[in-house]
């Protein structure tokens, strides 16, 4: 055999030998390494969020409606006009209304008349009674006496007794009279109150935001049910976004948290608020089969938030209009501790060794049954290591992490499906840059 010859074996020799070293550790012909982004666990700042959306609403809003019926003659003001309160609104026809307190009042001056003259009977009634009285008194001598037969006596008596009765009947009259009188005031009282309801006066400072009648208008006013609704008058210096939020997490939110307000009709804008109020009732919508339970919670707008969006020629103190759709991030609690990120954070079921379920239904409650701990992959010079942690609270991009880790660790944060579903303890990995793990092939 040449020596070339033997040169040429001894090479392919070598070179089968490398393939199969190479094969037998996975470079050629194994699964590829699975590739994943890291990011370090680090102290930052945590904000956690109730996000909620709704309508935005005046604080205080007030509807005016008829309390008499008649046609609408004045009607100073129009929609979105700014009102003070004591201002005018409207007025109706005051015509038959004038008219029945005109019969009160005339009414009213007869009963006087009439507690006068019962009581020139009453003083007349006095003085005949003071006069039989002192009959009485000295026939009674003189029948003691023998002066006086019994009969003229009898006489003097029953005048004595005719005039008492009829100074008690002129007193009693007296009494009455005054009581017409009293009812005979409260008449015109009332008459005036209804006289006076023809006019409508803005009951606080504010805006027309609503407007439902016009001029010529009849509206209706009754005592026992609400009349006709004439306008809306808002007080838009205070504004709230009146938004429903779930059963779940009505018990992070607490009065004054701080929020922030995106508002659909200003896109570009983010406006501050704060809550002021939490609903104590719920609002059930749904069917017994699929209900949903919620609570209505105010978010005060805060006005120096919105205070550049103000016209200087505007009389409206607000740039919002009632009925706009918001949406609030309510900020329930805010820590600084260490982090990473959620994607990076996982589940996985504890697995029974003990016992063997019977039936399908066996095996659905061990599953039910089952302990869901929560986990992160750790990466080490190739290497990733399954370790348990404890959660805290969370934002949109990082959650807290109370025990499992220390600040500095580097933990695997992309691609979720390999985090959630792939990725073993102890496994081998390739590290690289997030922006490549989802690189689109080239064709």
């Amino acid at each position: 055999m040449g020596k070339t010859t033997k040169y040429i074996l001894i090479t392919l020799g070598v070179f089968i030998l490398l393939l199969i070293v190479l094969k037998v550790t996975g470079v050629i012909g194994g699964p590829g390494k699975t590739q994943v982004a890291t990011e370090k666990a680090a102290e930052r700042q945590i904000t956690e969020t109730v996000t909620a959306s709704g309508k935005i609403k005046p604080h205080l809003e007030v509807k005016i409606t008829a309390e008499v019926s008649g046609e609408i003659v004045d009607l100073p003001v129009k929609e979105g006009d700014v009102v003070k309160k004591g201002q005018l609104l409207c007025k109706i026809r005051p015509d038959v209304l004038k008219s029945g307190f005109d019969r009160a009042v005339a009414s009213y001056n007869s009963q006087k008349a009439s507690v006068g003259n019962s009581k020139q009977m009453l003083a007349q009634a006095q003085a005949t009674f003071e006069n039989q009285e002192s009959i009485y008194k000295r026939d009674k001598a003189l029948l003691d006496n023998k002066v006086l037969t019994v009969a003229e006596f009898e006489a003097a008596k029953a005048s004595y007794e005719g005039a008492k009765a009829a100074l008690e009947a002129a007193r009693q009259n007296v009494i009455g009279s005054n009581f017409g009188l009293a009812q005979s005031s409260a008449s015109v009282q009332e008459a005036q109150a209804d006289l006076d309801k023809t006019s409508i006066y803005s009951p606080i400072d504010g805006v027309v935001s609503k407007l439902s009648v016009e001029k010529g208008d009849r509206v209706l006013g009754t005592i026992q049910f609400a009349g006709t609704d004439i306008m809306t008058v808002s007080d838009l210096s205070k504004l709230d976004v009146n938004v429903d939020v779930n059963e779940n997490d009505i018990n992070r939110i607490e009065l004054g948290d701080s929020s922030n307000i995106d508002v659909d009709a200003f896109a570009d804008k983010k406006f501050a608020g704060a809550v002021s109020e939490i609903g104590s009732s719920a609002n059930v919508v749904g069917t017994n089969a699929d209900q949903v339970t919620n609570f209505t919670v105010k978010v005060r707008i805060n006005p120096e938030s919105y205070i550049n969006l103000l016209k200087k020629t505007a009389a409206n103190p607000s740039p919002f209009r009632p009925g706009l759709t918001a949406t609030v991030d309510i900020r329930t609690n805010d820590v600084k501790g260490l982090s990473v990120p959620i994607q990076s954070v996982t589940t996985r079921e504890e697995k029974k060794t003990t016992g063997k379920p019977q039936t399908d239904d066996d095996s659905q409650t061990v599953k039910m049954n089952a302990p869901v701990k929560e986990y992160v992959f750790v990466y080490n010079a190739g290497k990733i290591k399954q370790v348990l942690v404890t959660t805290g609270i969370q934002d949109d991009t990082y959650i807290e992490i109370l025990s499992g880790l220390k600040a500095g660790d580097e933990v695997v944060s992309a691609p979720y499906s390999a985090i959630s579903k792939d990725l073993k303890d102890g496994m081998l990995v390739e590290k690289v840059d997030k922006s490549k793990l989802f690189d689109k092939p080239a064709n």
